[in-house]
Formats: C-alpha cells, sequence, structure tokens
C-alpha cells in the first residue's frame, strides 16, 4: 500500500477502489456476501489488491530509487511498512478490547470465534499478535503487506544488481513448492529451534510463500516502468485470445456450480485454492490480467468514472483499515448470518460505505501536503546537484533483467493493439 502519488494514476485509483468495495462486499455478512464473492471467476479481490498494490509500490518507490538512490528507498519502504504495522497493531487490538467486551457481553459467536485462541490464551495472543505470527480471521493480510515491504527493498536492489530474471525465477519457485506444504514445513523447523505457542493454524489463512509471487510479480511489473526509453510491449494474438477463452469458462464456471469448482472434492479443489495461490487459480488471474492491460485503455475512455470509488482507491490504508472495524463491529453486534431482510441489509450498505467513504475524504484531506504541493516520499527531489540515482543507472538493468523484460534497460511501456 504506497503513498499517494504526486501524479495520481486515477485507473489505478479506480481498480484499487474496485477492490476494496468487492473484500467490504465479500467480509460484510449481507445478502450479497456470496453471489458478489470472486465475481469474475475464480479469482478474489484480494488477488487483485495485491497484484495492483505491489504494482505500485515498485513503481513509486522504485523512482525514488531511481533519482535518489537505493538508500532512499530503503528508507521509503520502511517508513511505509512501519505505518501499516501501526495500523495492524490498532486493528488488533480493537479486535481484543472492544470486539472482545461485545462479543463476550452478548454471547456471539460470530465474534468470539475470531480470537477463540486470543480468549484461551490472551498474553501469548497479543504478544504473538504483535510480532505478526498470530494473526486472526480478518486480520491476516496487512502482516503479509508489512513482511513483503520489509522484504522488498533488498529484493529490488538485488534485481537491479543481477536483473529480474533470478528473482522472478526463485519466486516461482517457491510458489511452487507452496504448493507442497513449504510454508508448514519452515513453521515446523522454526519452532523446533525457537518454540513457538500459536498453532500453526492460528498463523493466518494467506500462505506467504505461495502470495509471495503474486507481490514479486506487481513489484517487478511496477519497479521496471520508470524507464522512459523502454520499448513497447504488446501481447501477441493468440495470448489475449487464449486469456478471453480462460477468463470465459471460469466465470461461467464459477456462477454455475459456485465458489468450490469442484464441489466436496478436496484435492481438486487444491488447484484453485484461494490461501496457497493454486496453479489454476494463478492462470485465471493470469487471463484476466492480460485482458485488463489490453482492453482497460479503450475501456477507460468509454465507461464513466466512478469518483467515489476512486477516492476510496486513492486512500486505500485507512480504507482497508475502517472496513475491517466496520465488518468487526456488525460481525460482534449482528452476527454473521446473511439472510437478513433487505430492510436491514441495503441501510447497512449504504451505512458502511458512507462511512468509508468519509474516511477517505479525510485521509486524503489529512494528508494533503501544506499548500496542495507534492509529499516527499511520492515526488522527490533531486539532490547532489545531478541527476538522482545516475550513479546505479549503469547497474540497474543488465542481461538477466531483460530476459524478463524484453529490454537491457528493463522497464515495459504497455502498447495496445487492437
Amino acid at each position: 500500500m504506497p503513498p499517494p502519488s504526486s501524479t495520481r494514476r486515477w485507473e489505478i485509483d479506480a481498480l484499487r477502489g474496485l477492490m476494496l468495495v468487492l473484500m467490504t462486499l465479500t467480509h460484510l455478512p449481507t445478502r450479497l456476501t456470496t453471489p458478489l464473492g470472486q465475481p469474475f471467476g475464480f479469482v478474489s479481490a484480494a488477488e487483485g489488491f495485491v497484484l495492483l498494490s505491489a504494482y505500485m509500490a515498485g513503481m513509486v518507490y522504485g523512482r525514488i530509487a531511481w533519482r535518489q538512490g537505493v538508500a532512499a528507498m530503503r528508507s521509503a519502504f520502511w517508513r511505509r511498512a512501519l505505518k501499516i504495522y501501526a495500523c495492524q497493531a490498532a486493528t488488533l487490538l480493537f479486535l481484543f478490547t472492544v470486539i472482545a467486551f461485545i462479543g463476550l457481553r452478548i454471547e456471539q459467536p460470530a465474534a468470539t470465534h475470531l480470537m477463540s485462541y486470543y480468549l484461551e490464551h490472551p498474553r501469548a495472543a497479543l504478544a504473538y499478535g504483535l510480532l505478526l505470527v498470530y494473526s486472526p480471521p480478518l486480520l491476516d493480510i496487512l502482516p503479509l503487506y508489512i513482511l513483503f515491504m520489509l522484504a522488498s527493498p533488498w529484493v529490488m536492489a538485488l534485481a537491479w544488481r543481477h536483473g529480474w530474471a533470478g528473482v522472478m525465477g526463485a519466486s516461482v519457485l517457491l510458489w511452487a513448492l507452496a504448493q507442497f506444504g513449504l510454508s508448514l514445513w519452515a513453521f515446523n523447523a522454526v519452532s523446533a529451534v525457537v518454540p513457538i505457542p500459536v498453532p500453526y493454524a492460528e498463523t493466518g489463512a494467506f500462505d506467504t510463500w505461495g502470495w509471495q509471487f503474486l507481490w514479486m510479480l506487481g513489484l517487478w511489473m511496477g519497479a521496471t516502468r520508470n524507464d522512459p526509453e523502454a520499448p513497447a510491449f504488446a501481447f501477441p494474438r493468440w495470448a489475449v485470445q487464449t486469456a478471453v477463452g480462460i477468463a470465459l469458462v471460469c466465470l461461467v464456471w464459477r456462477h454455475a456450480v459456485g465458489q468450490a469448482p469442484f464441489g466436496a472434492q478436496a484435492g481438486l479443489n487444491l488447484l484453485f485454492d484461494k490461501w496457497a495461490l493454486g496453479p489454476l487459480r494463478v492462470l485465471n488471474l493470469f487471463a484476466l490480467v492480460v485482458l485488463l492491460i489490453h482492453f482497460g485503455p479503450a475501456w477507460a475512455r468509454r465507461l464513466p468514472r466512478l469518483r467515489w470509488v476512486e477516492t476510496l482507491g486513492a486512500a486505500s490504508l485507512p480504507v482497508f483499515c475502517a472496513h475491517l472495524v466496520v465488518v468487526l463491529l456488525v460481525l460482534g453486534l449482528l452476527g454473521d448470518a446473511q439472510d437478513r431482510p433487505w430492510a436491514l441489509d441495503l441501510p447497512l450498505l449504504v451505512l458502511c460505505f458512507g462511512i468509508l467513504y468519509a474516511v477517505a475524504r479525510i485521509s486524503l484531506w489529512v494528508d494533503r501536503p501544506p499548500g496542495g504541493g507534492t509529499g516527499p516520499e511520492s515526488h522527490p527531489a533531486p539532490g547532489n546537484g545531478r541527476e538522482p540515482g545516475s550513479a546505479q543507472r549503469p547497474a540497474l538493468w543488465r542481461a538477466g533483467s531483460a530476459a524478463c523484460c524484453g529490454s537491457r534497460n528493463g522497464p515495459i511501456t504497455v502498447r495496445h493493439s487492437a
């Protein structure tokens, strides 16, 4: 979740805002939860949100490195990671205090189930929650962001020196191993050296080793777009046609059979598994990405702009945290029933999105730099009287980058063919 950019990309804001809307509709228990869960196939809003956030992180912080050097980029990453950690800690404390009090007071299982480990082991849960080991349901995505943000400057520096091919190759290998239980093996190996009282099942649903691939992919796509001399890139016609076929099949399949593609056959459903990013799920996601990159500019010109959705996307971090607070309150007060009458669901949805929009507006107003200028992180100024980052430029994009990006200079500029 990178800081706001001085030159906003409204299309990216709109996409991130759409992902926030879909996540809210999925997490908020209403009659819309099931039909709008994974609406575009066997891909959820979380995948899109992580990929977009990584893309923006790579582009924004890559620009900082390009202009001011790797040290400045590393500091910017760490500052952002610290801010996200503060949000995670605040949300965690809100769950352990306000929601715990409500859930226990009115005996609401939808709330107490979220923190069953905390209610049994409060001290360990608090300590290991702040250490990002214990991750209750709904609060398990920000720890991923924090870890990825902390690792990103080292990854990007490595890629600039030796190319992205090695980085992406290692990422794909880790993702493949995650399909065979790498995360559980790593957890058990660490626990054998440093005993961890938190059960593996309480460390969060998202498989870190699987989802790092999505983050690295987005980081590469964003970081390699800071060179204006990069050649244009266009998907071949066969790739677009294949993507159309895959996307249509998955779209019809999802809405014909539901969110479990193979019904009760758990082994086959792992091919579309969300938490470890199963291979068929990745294929479905790639198809949607190809279509979005190829047809997106034409859609952006023709479709009306939803300014309120863009506003949500422009303030993605506070809006994401606010949506968690609202969802937790609803679960604590009303439970997780999805069959309430529309007379209750509609006002609930209006109130929820009204709160999220207000949070976005207030956040953007608070973060607005004095005088309406640009912030130092989003638009770094040159330093030392020279072109920022020029000392590193010769080593930034080597042959490994060319293998991934199709250019010795690395960055990709997209050309959309008819």
